[in-house]
């Protein structure tokens, strides 16, 4: 029998040809979009779930009254460990935060993430160095370890990952130490390094003042989360107020302590962005929608193919055939065309993967043996084809051979308002993708054009070594570098900007209290990058004091302290050192469009600030290779600590990685729009084939009493017309909410716009007349004899 309904589905795929490669490749094409969005949700909802503690292991982060973070003091986590029964274990790490060169005999590398953690956080996570983790015997020793890729390009000879010695900073340094093996480096990790130093204790000396390491805790597994994070908090206030915290200040009184598992810090963290899991989010809607209108269009067709195939079903049911071997037997022929439909599929996907990668910047490959996909695929097979299949079959199945054998037979109206329900369905999709591409586009256009308030471009950031604690220690460095023909100014800061968040500490102005972003600048800061002053004047060598007890605040800190006129005023910030406000800056975006401007104090001496190490040089256009080969070859001598390692990015370009995520989602939505709409066009031209075919007599009859050409064509398309049009109704509000909620996530965007909904509503209308058209042109040039000879 399965012998017999296999040839049968062969033969009837193979009649209808036309219909069978719409479907097989809509289904296809739908397939491998479904199949890299799997691929990536899978890779993207996995990091660290290899860790056997996975669902054990949580990040300690801090609540303040207006920001999250996941900084704690360094002691916190020995307190917790030997007055909580429920924790486990403690690990305490740092990520270092500039660049640095390690160097041998064989070249160089470097390491931007050198990650340092204390012995029981590197068990924690299961790092396993090349000759097993050792515990370092005092305080004092250190056990660094670079990454198995890094630790080949530096010992290439060294197969075993045995300790080496190499140089650290630039050759003319003259600094060395032990390399202590290699390490693999796992890059599907929350916790991800190029180089690892593993020390007995993290934050010796340092009290609940030093807010800069990151504290995780396994707990035994069933622990009471909610009762444990209380304890935390509480333990965390109490320390606190020991180390000279005071108990009436408000921000200290606002903070409190959390806990973040880890299986959210990729995604979902509660200190941080949540960016990847909103794209990751969107992708997956986008891939099984996708997948559901190739699905309608499969439907449709099938169901259009109905009275095709009433007579053979009347046939074999007058032979003694069950509606369920006849449902069988229909299933049987979706199931073949969705296995071509799936092997198709993965060949598209094969193709376009390289450029998936290259947009999500991953490394998926289809062909991995671990790869979920291999047990996934015939689950995605069997859901398809009952999806796809199970209607139409049923449909097909329950034809009365009574009536369909005298050649009444007609599609139920049931039939008809499914068939019309889902094409109204896939063009309303389309609609969404179409509008949401078209918003999309309209914000990252006003995110490129819009002023941000400062100039990155030609300005260059110079990657250091060097601390630059004070002006008198920067100013030998910038005065060789001024005098190089094409630099128009030089500075140095603690931070770059480019989207980074800055340190935070608490400042007081008129007896209020406020968390302000300190940046570390010096001399020519804000010239070089061009931001506009407000009031007063920026940091100046004619000023005495301003290397002193000077400080600048932006408009946000000054809207946030509610000052009238701060010119002149004091601040008073750590170690309850007092600045006097010499100028206040116009805002500017250094976090992008996300977020609002952070309010930030900007000073040339912070007791509590972090090193200057950040060189940015403004340069001429038209000079600006002259000038980066003529540093590149006196760098040895400008900057003796990074020796011949001189390396520089561009500031523009740092900057426009803020908008990276966006231009991902674009891009989604533009395949997206891409693909619902050619698959829907798909669906279409095959529908109004088989509307055209059952019309061709009616035509003819038209035809022969006087219809002309143009209204045959709009008889013809009238039925689809009022269809898109009732697609756009129903989407246009759908598209507005979606829409309207991404643009809440900037803090700084466009107002909803109208010409989006106007367009694609009539891009779908003007489409669809054109396809029907295309597919009516033959029945209205065909000659009405043809058609109405055997009547």
């Amino acid at each position: 029998m399965f012998k017999l309904n296999l040839k049968i589905a062969l033969r009837n795929l193979w009649r209808n040809k036309v219909i069978t490669s719409i479907n097989i490749g809509g289904l296809a094409i739908a397939l491998a979009a479904f199949i890299l969005v799997t691929m990536y949700f899978t890779y993207e909802t996995g990091f660290d779930k290899a860790k056997p503690n996975y669902n054990e292991i949580y990040l300690i982060g801090r609540q303040l009254p207006d920001f999250k973070t996941n900084n704690t003091p360094p002691p916190l986590g020995k307190t917790l460990k030997a007055e909580l029964p429920e924790i486990v274990s403690v690990g305490t790490m740092k990520m270092s935060n500039f660049e640095f060169p390690v160097t041998s005999k064989n070249g160089v590398v470097f390491l931007s993430k050198c990650l340092y953690l204390d012995y029981d956080a590197a068990q924690m996570f299961k790092i396993k160095p090349s000759n097993g983790l050792l515990r370092p015997e005092s305080t004092t020793e250190n056990l660094f370890y670079l990454s198995n890729e890094n630790y080949k390009t530096l010992f290439p000879n060294n197969k075993n990952g045995k300790p080496e010695m190499i140089g650290i900073g630039g050759k003319s340094s003259g600094i060395t130490g032990k390399l202590s093996g290699s390490v693999y480096a796992d890059p599907h990790s929350n916790i991800n390094f190029d180089g690892i130093s593993v020390v007995k204790e993290m934050g010796l000396g340092e009290n609940y003042g030093y807010n800069n390491y990151n504290t995780y805790i396994q707990v035994k597994p069933g622990t009471d989360i909610e009762a444990l994070e209380h304890k935390v908090n509480a333990i965390y206030k109490r320390e606190a107020l020991k180390a000279g915290e005071d108990p009436n200040n408000e921000t200290f009184k606002g903070t409190k302590a959390f806990l973040d598992p880890l299986k959210n810090l990729h995604l979902k963290p509660k200190a941080g962005t949540d960016a990847n899991y909103k794209v990751l989010m969107a992708l997956s809607v986008l891939g099984i929608l996708i997948l559901v209108i190739a699905c309608i269009n499969f439907t449709n067709l099938s169901i259009a193919q109905a009275t095709k195939r009433a007579k053979e079903v009347g046939v074999k049911k007058v032979m003694g055939a069950y509606r369920f071997q006849l449902a069988l037997q229909f299933l049987t022929e979706i199931l073949i065309q969705c296995f071509v439909a799936t092997i198709l599929g993965l060949i598209i996907a094969e193709i376009i993967l390289p450029k998936f990668n290259n947009l999500f910047t991953v490394n998926l490959s289809i062909w991995d043996p671990h790869n979920a996909i291999f047990w996934q695929l015939p689950l995605i097979l069997i859901f398809i084809t009952l999806v796809a299949g199970i209607y139409p079959a049923m449909v097909l199945s329950g034809f009365k051979p009574a009536l369909v054998l005298k050649g009444n037979f007609q599609t139920s109206k049931q039939s008809y308002w499914l068939r019309n329900g889902l094409l109204v369905f896939q063009f309303s999709i389309a609609v969404i993708f179409i509008t949401g591409l078209l918003i999309i586009n309209s914000q990252l256009k006003y995110m490129r054009t819009q002023d941000i308030g400062f100039k990155p471009e030609q300005v260059v950031y110079i990657k250091n070594l060097a601390y630059f604690v004070s002006p008198d220690k920067f100013d030998p460095i910038r005065d060789r570098i001024a005098k190089i023909p094409g630099v128009k100014s030089v500075t140095v800061a603690n931070a770059v900007p480019d989207g980074s968040d800055g340190g935070k500490n608490r400042y007081t102005v008129d007896g209020k209290e406020q968390s302000l972003t300190f940046t570390d600048v010096d001399f020519d800061y804000f010239e070089t990058l061009n931001i506009k002053v407000k009031e007063g004047r920026t940091f100046s060598r004619e000023f005495k004091t301003d290397t002193a007890n000077s400080a600048i605040l932006n408009e946000a800190a000054v809207a946030k302290y509610g000052i009238t006129n701060p010119i002149g005023k004091s601040i008073r910030g750590c170690q309850n050192k007092a600045y006097k406000i010499v100028g206040v800056i116009k805002d500017f975006k250094t976090l992008g469009f996300e977020k609002p401007v952070e309010p930030t104090i900007y000073s040339i001496n912070d007791p509590c600030g972090n090193p200057k190490t950040e060189i940015m040089l403004k340069i001429e256009e038209s000079r600006m290779s002259d000038v980066l080969n003529t540093l590149k070859a006196q760098w040895p001598e400008i900057n003796k600590l990074d020796g011949d390692n001189f390396r520089y990015q561009f500031l523009d370009e740092m900057y426009g990685k803020l908008f990276k995520k966006q231009e991902q989602l674009q891009s989604v939505f533009f395949a997206a729009a891409l693909l619902t709409i050619f698959i829907a066009i798909l669906g279409l031209f095959a529908f109004a084939k088989y509307i055209t075919t059952g019309k061709i007599k009616e035509i003819a009859v038209r035809k022969i009493l006087g219809a002309s050409n143009l209204q045959i064509f709009k008889l013809i398309n009238s039925s689809f017309f009022i269809m898109v049009i009732i697609a756009n109704i129903i989407s246009w509000p759908l598209a507005y909410v979606l829409t309207k909620k991404w643009l809440e996530t900037f803090a700084y965007r466009i107002d909803l716009p109208l010409l989006p909904f106007i367009i694609s509503a009539a891009l779908t209308i003007l489409l669809t007349i054109i396809t029907v058209s295309i597919q009516a042109n033959s029945a209205v040039k065909a000659n009405p004899v043809d058609a109405l000879k055997y009547e």
